[in-house]
């Protein structure tokens, strides 16, 4: 039995996805805690051409490395311990049709025989949801998997207000990548269905462009936000709306609970495990236009209720998605690793 203290490092992949987000958050958590913790950023292409990257030595002091399952073997070092955290569920079978043949071949000829290796290579195995786990277990391998939900800071994202006037303008939100998966292409038919009393502001950005032109005059497009941007674009609105089609979690959804706002969101991936339909946040049929429009419209007319759903969301983001839970899951797993 070794007796060391848990020191991690994270090699990883700057992808410019929920996934940085995740790294950047554990790793300013545990160093608050006090324990060592240091991200070696590697470029993207060490996802699809490893060998032309150098391979990073881990720092003297770490005695843990913690891993995204995408992360090549390459990478690994063989003298620590590994811990990998499954991120997506890319390989559900549902996805398929909306791929595109060359998307569906890496994931199926590159990306899953990697994370079959990083699992089983792994001395503990993370998934940031039911889901995810599930889905892994049925598509990739089936090793053990604790599932870890990822976490918000939840002093930062707060709201600024309850208040709502009737008579305003219902402001809609969508923060996200501007692709199809995430359902992007719903938001014309669904805002151009609402009407003049309803508004949506949306992170489309140089990605957005060739969309633009189909968006209605009640549109407004906000570009790429920072951190602190988008709490002030949730803190404004009075809904999130994110039918997106397939979330391994759905990060921005606990991000507009913690700001107060209710989420109007798909039925269907990780969403599900986000909110309690009617009490925190509303569920809506996949792909269906007119359950999202009928959903939005009733939040409208019942503005007290928007603020109740508002308030429990709130109050549910602390409860289960706080930094503190995600740390001490995480922390017991170092120190169960360095002792064994």
């Amino acid at each position: 039995m070794t007796t060391s203290k848990p020191a991690i490092w994270f090699p990883a992949i700057r992808t410019h996805t929920g996934t940085d987000v995740f790294t950047e958050r554990l790793v300013e958590g545990l160093n608050k805690q006090g324990i060592k913790a240091e991200i070696t950023w590697l470029p993207l292409r060490a996802e699809y051409l490893p060998w032309t990257v150098p391979i990073p030595s881990p720092p003297k002091w770490a005695t843990i490395v913690h891993v995204n399952t995408w992360l090549h073997t390459r990478f690994l070092p063989k003298q620590l311990p590994v811990i990998a955290t499954l991120h997506h569920a890319i390989h559900d079978p549902e996805l398929h049709p909306r791929k595109g043949m060359l998307r569906a071949a890496y994931h199926r000829y590159w990306i899953a025989p990697n994370e079959r290796r990083v699992m089983q290579l792994a001395n503990h195995v993370t998934a940031v949801s039911q889901f995810v786990a599930k889905m892994a277990q049925q598509t990739l391998c089936n090793v053990p998997i604790q599932v870890i939900y990822n976490s918000i800071d939840t002093d930062k994202y707060k709201p600024s207000h309850y208040h709502k006037k009737s008579n305003e303008q219902f402001q809609l939100l969508y923060v996200g990548a501007w692709r199809n998966l995430k359902g992007v292409d719903l938001l014309f038919p669904i805002i151009s269905k609402l009407g003049d009393n309803f508004k949506l502001q949306y992170t489309g950005g140089e990605a957005a462009k060739k969309d633009s032109i189909y968006m209605p005059p009640n549109t407004h497009d906000l570009g790429k936000l920072t951190h602190e941007q988008v709490i002030k674009a949730m803190q404004n609105a009075d809904a999130l709306l994110f039918p997106s089609r397939s979330e391994g979690f759905g990060l921005v959804v606990i991000e507009a609970m913690a700001c107060g706002l209710p989420v109007v969101i798909t039925n269907g991936s990780a969403l599900t495990e986000l909110i309690n339909h009617g009490v925190t946040g509303l569920l809506c049929e996949k792909d269906n236009i007119q359950d999202f429009v009928e959903t939005i419209q009733y939040l409208k007319r019942n503005p007290k209720k928007c603020i109740e759903i508002g308030k429990m969301a709130r109050e549910m983001a602390i409860q289960r998605f706080n930094t503190d839970n995600m740390l001490k899951e995480y922390i017991n797993i170092y120190n169960l690793i360095v002792r064994t």
